[in-house]
């Protein structure tokens, strides 16, 4: 019984990435809880230009901004409103994935669909203590 979920578990994951990059851009862009990886990246502070080359809530450096149409919309990401640092993050997700915030995105899990690709992924990030806060994290004195 244990190999056939196993297989079965698999298989489905195998299904779900062979759906295309498309399906999956727009299954992270409208399941991503933003308000948490700005948590996560700048402690929830939208206008952050903290002299590390990234800045506004979302830790976003002005070269991959204007690549993503941002300085159409201002000209840096801190002076933005969060609106428009969504809209612009949506873009980086759709071409880069969540690997554009390696530490925070699997943080924001809360929002994708129980059950997607995005929710299992995320999950195990995690579990595996990747998350600040995370119960595995706080045990093994991460943070």
């Amino acid at each position: 019984m244990r190999s056939w979920c196993a297989g079965t578990a698999a298989a489905a994951i195998a299904a779900s990435i062979a759906a295309g990059s498309t399906a999956l851009s727009s299954a992270h862009a409208d399941s991503v809880n933003w308000e948490a990886i700005a948590q996560c990246e700048s402690g929830g502070n939208w206008a952050a230009d903290t002299g590390n080359g990234d800045y506004g809530g979302l830790q976003i450096s002005l070269p991959t901004w204007d690549a993503n149409g941002g300085a159409e919309l201002s000209p840096l990401p801190s002076t933005a409103t969060p609106q428009e640092q969504i809209l612009v993050a949506q873009r980086i997700m759709a071409t880069q994935g969540p690997g554009a915030w390696p530490r925070c995105a699997a943080c924001s899990q809360d929002e994708a669909p129980v059950g997607s690709l995005t929710h299992l992924l995320t999950y195990m990030w995690a579990q595996a203590g990747g998350c600040p806060g995370s119960s595995r994290a706080v045990e093994e004195g991460a943070v």
